[in-house]
Protein backbone atom coordinates (compact mmCIF):
# COMPACT_ATOMS: atom_id res chain seq x y z
CA UNK A 1 0.00 0.00 0.00
CA UNK A 2 2.72 2.61 0.85
CA UNK A 3 4.54 1.81 -2.68
CA UNK A 4 1.51 2.72 -4.59
CA UNK A 5 0.76 5.54 -2.81
CA UNK A 6 4.43 6.45 -3.20
CA UNK A 7 4.51 5.88 -6.54
CA UNK A 8 1.62 7.37 -7.46
CA UNK A 9 3.22 11.05 -6.93
CA UNK A 10 6.93 9.96 -8.60
CA UNK A 11 7.49 10.73 -12.03
CA UNK A 12 9.25 7.77 -13.58
CA UNK A 13 8.00 5.57 -10.63
CA UNK A 14 8.24 2.75 -13.27
CA UNK A 15 11.13 1.17 -15.67
CA UNK A 16 10.60 0.32 -18.62
CA UNK A 17 9.28 -3.16 -19.60
CA UNK A 18 11.83 -5.92 -20.25
CA UNK A 19 12.27 -9.62 -22.13
CA UNK A 20 13.27 -12.08 -20.77
CA UNK A 21 15.45 -14.67 -22.64
CA UNK A 22 12.37 -16.49 -23.85
CA UNK A 23 10.92 -12.52 -25.27
CA UNK A 24 8.14 -12.99 -22.48
CA UNK A 25 7.36 -9.72 -21.23
CA UNK A 26 7.38 -8.82 -18.15
CA UNK A 27 6.08 -5.21 -16.74
CA UNK A 28 8.41 -2.41 -15.56
CA UNK A 29 9.05 -2.45 -11.89
CA UNK A 30 10.07 0.61 -9.26
CA UNK A 31 14.09 1.59 -10.73
CA UNK A 32 14.38 3.58 -6.92
CA UNK A 33 15.89 1.32 -4.06
CA UNK A 34 13.26 0.33 -1.51
CA UNK A 35 14.55 -1.41 1.75
CA UNK A 36 12.43 -2.60 3.82
CA UNK A 37 13.41 -1.59 7.43
CA UNK A 38 12.12 -2.06 10.98
CA UNK A 39 10.96 0.91 13.70
CA UNK A 40 8.86 0.93 16.74
CA UNK A 41 6.35 3.32 16.65
CA UNK A 42 8.23 6.06 18.12
CA UNK A 43 10.42 6.20 16.09
CA UNK A 44 8.28 6.16 12.96
CA UNK A 45 6.62 9.65 14.82
CA UNK A 46 10.13 10.95 14.69
CA UNK A 47 11.33 10.49 11.44
CA UNK A 48 7.71 11.55 9.76
CA UNK A 49 8.08 14.59 12.12
CA UNK A 50 11.88 15.21 10.79
CA UNK A 51 10.88 14.14 7.22
CA UNK A 52 8.49 16.57 6.82
CA UNK A 53 10.44 19.53 8.18
CA UNK A 54 13.44 18.23 5.19
CA UNK A 55 10.50 18.50 2.49
CA UNK A 56 10.63 14.74 1.51
CA UNK A 57 7.85 13.31 0.26
CA UNK A 58 5.92 11.05 3.06
CA UNK A 59 3.45 8.56 2.80
CA UNK A 60 2.34 7.44 6.34
CA UNK A 61 0.05 4.98 7.19
CA UNK A 62 -1.49 4.44 10.73
CA UNK A 63 -3.47 2.73 12.94
CA UNK A 64 -6.79 4.90 11.49
CA UNK A 65 -6.04 3.50 8.24
CA UNK A 66 -5.65 0.07 9.17
CA UNK A 67 -8.84 0.09 11.46
CA UNK A 68 -11.08 1.50 8.92
CA UNK A 69 -13.20 -0.49 6.87
CA UNK A 70 -13.21 2.14 3.69
CA UNK A 71 -11.46 5.20 2.76
CA UNK A 72 -14.76 7.29 3.31
CA UNK A 73 -14.16 5.87 6.85
CA UNK A 74 -10.54 6.95 7.16
CA UNK A 75 -11.23 10.18 6.28
CA UNK A 76 -14.00 10.72 8.23
CA UNK A 77 -11.92 9.32 11.18
CA UNK A 78 -8.40 11.26 10.47
CA UNK A 79 -10.70 14.26 10.31
CA UNK A 80 -11.40 14.38 14.47
CA UNK A 81 -7.57 12.43 14.94
CA UNK A 82 -5.54 14.90 16.61
CA UNK A 83 -1.77 14.89 15.11
CA UNK A 84 0.13 13.43 18.46
CA UNK A 85 -2.85 10.49 18.71
CA UNK A 86 -2.08 9.08 15.20
CA UNK A 87 0.29 5.95 15.50
CA UNK A 88 2.19 5.18 12.25
CA UNK A 89 2.85 1.56 11.26
CA UNK A 90 4.47 2.51 8.63
CA UNK A 91 6.42 5.36 6.45
CA UNK A 92 7.33 5.71 2.99
CA UNK A 93 10.15 8.73 2.28
CA UNK A 94 11.42 9.53 -1.10
CA UNK A 95 13.72 12.44 -1.67
CA UNK A 96 17.85 12.92 -1.89
CA UNK A 97 19.15 9.93 -0.86
CA UNK A 98 21.50 11.83 1.57
CA UNK A 99 18.38 13.07 3.61
CA UNK A 100 16.40 9.81 3.66
CA UNK A 101 19.69 8.03 4.67
CA UNK A 102 20.22 10.27 7.20
CA UNK A 103 16.77 9.55 9.24
CA UNK A 104 16.62 5.98 8.35
CA UNK A 105 20.42 4.89 8.22
CA UNK A 106 20.09 3.83 12.12
CA UNK A 107 17.45 1.24 11.14
CA UNK A 108 17.88 -2.17 10.61
CA UNK A 109 16.72 -4.21 7.84
CA UNK A 110 13.15 -5.90 8.57
CA UNK A 111 13.30 -9.68 8.99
Amino acid sequence: MLGLALGARLENSLGAAGKDADGTVHAGINPHPVPALSATGEELRRIKALADQRDLTVVGFNEVARSSCTYVEYLDRLAVTEPQELEYVGLALFGPRQDVNKLTGKLSLAT
